[in-house]
């Protein structure tokens, strides 16, 4: 009896592991590429499980290898100020605070930990406008901020998602909150002739960044 109970002890244990490592599936409104097979989507698992459980946000890191945004996914990965990946998660920001309630994402200093929150209402928005948007938080990586900061950080959003709907142009095909955002950013881009100079004047007049300094550490006043 005693065997019995250690036996069903184990298979529980087990069961609940396997469950754990389970990613949440790809939205059902998301068409994805031919290469993303099921095959090569347990290579992205292998390689992106440490930092999120979301499938969606394993294409989008993948869409981010090679072009503009590789840094960022690096950073991800580990290669930042932390030296620890950066974790990333679904989550409803007003309990972070009642005034990121409306916010598309959030990067989040805990301890000595890096954290990405995005809004869930971008759950099923495409992989190529949420690598955009990560290209952006992956670029904050302590508590502090400033208007050169979000400048850059905005800056290279706009950048990427350009340079990806170059290669996923159906990813603008998809009515998303998320897409409409990058949008704007992407004509402000290319208004300012692939300068900042209208996406600064946009941070600087946010009411969102009315009390941030204007330099951070490593983002200095143009």
């Amino acid at each position: 009896m005693k065997k019995y109970f250690i036996l069903l002890f184990i298979a529980c244990f087990m069961s609940l592991e396997v469950h754990a490592g389970q990613a949440n599936p790809i939205p059902s409104n998301i068409k994805l590429p031919d290469k993303y097979t099921p095959e090569y989507m347990e290579i992205l698992h292998q390689e992106y499980k440490k930092v999120t459980n979301e499938e969606i946000i394993y294409v989008a890191l993948d869409m981010m290898k090679g072009t503009t945004a590789d840094f960022s996914r690096k950073a991800i990965m580990g290669y930042n100020l932390t030296q620890k990946p950066i974790k990333i998660s679904f989550k409803n920001l007003s309990e972070l605070n009642e005034s990121y309630a409306t916010f598309d994402a959030v990067g989040w200093k805990k301890r000595s930990k890096l954290y990405i929150y995005i809004n869930p209402k971008h759950e099923a928005a495409p992989p190529a406008a949420l690598a955009a948007l990560l290209a952006h938080e992956a670029l904050h990586q302590d508590e502090y901020n400033s208007l050169s900061e979000e400048t850059y950080a905005w800056t290279m959003e706009a950048a990427v998602w350009t340079e990806l709907l170059k290669q996923y142009p159906e990813a603008n095909d998809l009515e998303s909150a998320l897409v409409g955002r990058e949008n704007v950013l992407k004509q402000l881009l290319e208004k300012g002739n692939y300068t900042n100079k209208y996406i600064k004047k946009t941070v600087y007049s946010n009411p969102g960044y009315k009390n941030l300094p204007l330099t951070s550490p490593g983002y200095n006043a143009e």
